[in-house]
């Protein structure tokens, strides 16, 4: 994914007086998918890379796990990947951090009604999604993302000015909301 917020968190926490350093690392690939390779060069599926990227990285103490959108849009109207099928994805990432020591932080989707791969079918996946993330309690902690950039009338769109005009990307402004989202 575009990961922009997690720039803007990053400025957010080293501006905060901490008596320790801290790094962040961003490995996200814009339009990458858990389960299948990303097309347009994003590369292999986060199961895929997840022990390199993640699990091979000395020191590292967190991850959030910011996927799923593009499985979800790439299928248009197709019923598959289920929204039980990212999720499990997510449940081996999960366990495969925890089995490393690391604490998982699970971010919710943004909406994407009106980008060029919507669908209906898409949106019930996405809030089936959504839903698990917020209720299932298998995160250490998670992160809201579609609460802190959802339209406050009509939940399946991105608030216009967090809206990058594609409809499926935030702008800064939104961004720097995803990134307020952490406590």
């Amino acid at each position: 994914a575009n990961n922009r917020w997690l720039d803007q968190l990053q400025r957010r926490v080293l501006a905060q007086p901490v008596s320790r350093r801290i790094a962040f690392l961003n490995a996200g690939i814009g339009g990458n998918r858990v389960l299948d390779d990303g097309s347009y060069a994003s590369g292999s599926n986060a199961l895929a890379r997840f022990d390199a990227d993640v699990l091979g990285q000395a020191g590292a103490t967190h991850v959030v796990i910011a996927e799923g959108l593009n499985d979800i849009g790439g299928a248009r109207q197709s019923p598959t990947p289920t929204a039980e099928d990212i999720i499990a994805g997510h449940r081996q990432l999960i366990q495969r951090a925890r089995s490393k020591g690391l604490k998982v932080i699970g971010a919710t989707l943004t909406p994407f009604w009106g980008a060029l791969y919507y669908s209906d079918v898409g949106e019930a996946k996405r809030q089936a999604f959504n839903n698990w993330v917020r209720s299932s309690g298998e995160y250490d902690a998670i992160v809201d993302f579609d609460l802190a950039v959802r339209d406050l009338i009509d939940p399946r769109k991105m608030r216009a000015e967090f809206d990058s005009c594609d409809h499926l990307h935030p702008n800064e402004a939104g961004y720097r909301a995803m990134a307020g989202a952490f406590d």
